[in-house]
């Protein structure tokens, strides 16, 4: 699949891991309890990897790392009713859900280079942060997004050396 669904949001996810094969994630501001993965929408004419690694200093701050990965296919997930009618008129839009391209990015730079305040350019989305396992990112992710986080896990499971 070249280009994602009709009806779902472009856009793009972020695996970050540290030099122990850790990874990033961050508990949502909005959503108390859930964990999640840096992720936002692909720009218009912007493509994927541009976009993952824009997104990933929106809202990280982060900058030292270098693409390792990619997902070769668009993973999909649809927002539940509540969600969905809540992002929609935040947006303006009638999306269904997310289709994402994934990339893995090695950290090479020190962990107080990360701020949840990003780069200035966004509204904060994260409270805190932590470098996780592979099974207590998906322990932490909120439902409808845990196939797609096991997908993406597993893809870059060589990478992990976890064994999803």
């Amino acid at each position: 699949m070249d280009s994602p669904p009709q009806g779902y949001r472009k856009n793009v996810g972020i695996c970050l891991i540290n030099s122990n094969n850790k990874i990033f994630s961050a508990a949502r501001l909005d959503i108390p309890g859930s964990w999640q993965m840096p992720q936002g929408g692909i720009d218009e004419s912007e493509n994927p990897r541009d976009a993952a690694v824009r997104e990933l200093r929106e809202e990280t701050g982060v900058t030292s790392a270098e693409v390792i990965a990619e997902v070769p296919h668009w993973l999909t997930y649809d927002f539940p009713s509540e969600v969905r009618e809540k992002l929609n008129r935040q947006w303006g839009s009638d999306w269904k859900g997310q289709a994402q391209k994934w990339f893995l990015f090695r950290f090479t730079g020190k962990d107080d280079e990360v701020n949840l305040l990003g780069d200035g350019t966004e509204k904060p989305e994260f409270g805190e942060w932590s470098w996780l396992s592979p099974e207590q990112v998906l322990d932490g992710a909120v439902e409808f997004k845990k196939s797609v986080y096991k997908e993406v896990l597993t893809v870059f499971s060589t990478h992990l050396n976890s064994n999803l």
